[in-house]
């Protein structure tokens, strides 16, 4: 009897399937496919602007993807782009902070907003690559950047670039070191940017409060062993880089810096200056790394004197008339 009350269901289960089910068919490729598919939707900040988030700019075998978040503002463009590079001693950070900021991704919208295509950095950290790995990587973003101007309405030939300490090393690295291939053996046909910000970023790894060592962050960026040599210092550090063809640069620096000193900054502004490079420069008395105050009023106020005079100064410099 069970048997029979089996057929009897299994009859019934096969009576209620389709005669032929329809097959399951999907798009593929001639090889595989790697690209993240993911819909990629904008995000609407004030003033019509539209923010792409974790945009893949390069794929390298055995790292993950590099990204950027792209913020795009509203009307035709094209627009001068604005690369921003995060901190954090090159082994920490992300594309979305910077100092004491409460919500960085709207300071980038607001620079948007303002007329500029902002694009924010993901670069490799030293615990995944030794330098130049981040050099390479703010290149391979502008290059892909530059490629998808159309489609993020850039204007390629009005490109700057910003950072803060860790970043503002990149960042000057970045606009000095443009068609380096000794660095960036991709770079032979890189286009060099139009200006520079940099925010407590580090000039001259010799001149640190300590000698950089395998300890340290940047030895930890070179992969020293012991003491880095000079040599690896040399190769690392902007000053060694300066030429007259290199862009304008506005520098600014907390004047009681205790993570980068300000002679850091001094050090660049005066190796600019003497390679004959437009810069202006900006020290701010009474606060440390971060523009961090003794109060949140100082804090507020260095950061927001440090920002504002970076906008002003891409406006000026890349051409964008303010309203």
């Amino acid at each position: 009897m069970t048997g029979k009350f089996l057929s009897a269901a299994l009859l019934a289960v096969l009576a209620a399937q389709p005669a032929t089910a329809k097959e399951r068919v999907f798009p593929t490729a001639d090889k595989p496919v790697l690209e993240d598919r993911f819909p990629q939707v904008p995000v609407a900040f004030p003033g019509g602007v539209k923010a792409w988030r974790d945009v893949t700019y390069q794929t390298i075998d055995g790292y993950r993807p590099q990204v950027v978040d792209i913020y795009v503002p509203a009307g035709k463009g094209p627009h001068p782009l604005v690369l921003y590079i995060h901190g954090g001693g090159w082994r920490g950070g992300h594309t979305r902070h910077s100092g004491a900021f409460a919500d960085f991704p709207k300071v980038l919208a607001a620079l948007a907003a303002e007329g500029f295509t902002v694009a924010s950095l993901e670069y490799r950290l030293s615990s995944e690559a030794r330098f130049p790995a981040q050099l390479q990587d703010s290149n391979a973003a502008l290059r892909f950047l530059r490629a998808n101007a159309a489609r993020y309405a850039i204007d390629p030939a009005r490109v700057g670039v910003w950072g803060g300490s860790a970043g503002g090393h990149l960042t000057a690295l970045t606009a000095l070191t443009c068609r380096d291939t000794a660095l960036d053996p991709a770079a032979a046909q890189d286009g060099c940017v139009q200006a520079a910000v940099t925010w407590y970023g580090v000039y001259d790894f010799a001149g640190m409060n300590a000698t950089p060592d395998g300890n340290s962050a940047g030895g930890k960026l070179l992969g020293c062993e012991g003491p880095c040599s000079a040599d690896k210092n040399r190769l690392v550090s902007p000053v060694a880089y300066i030429d007259a063809k290199d862009p304008p640069f506005l520098l600014i620096h907390g004047e009681e810096d205790k993570v980068v000193p300000a002679e850091q900054s001094r050090l660049g502004e005066a190796a600019l200056k003497a390679a004959g490079v437009p810069v202006k420069s900006i020290y701010i008395p009474g606060v440390d790394h971060s523009f961090i105050g003794k109060t949140p009023a100082e804090t507020r106020a260095a950061s927001l004197k440090a920002v504002n005079a970076t906008f002003d100064f891409f406006h000026e410099k890349l051409g964008v008339p303010r309203k």
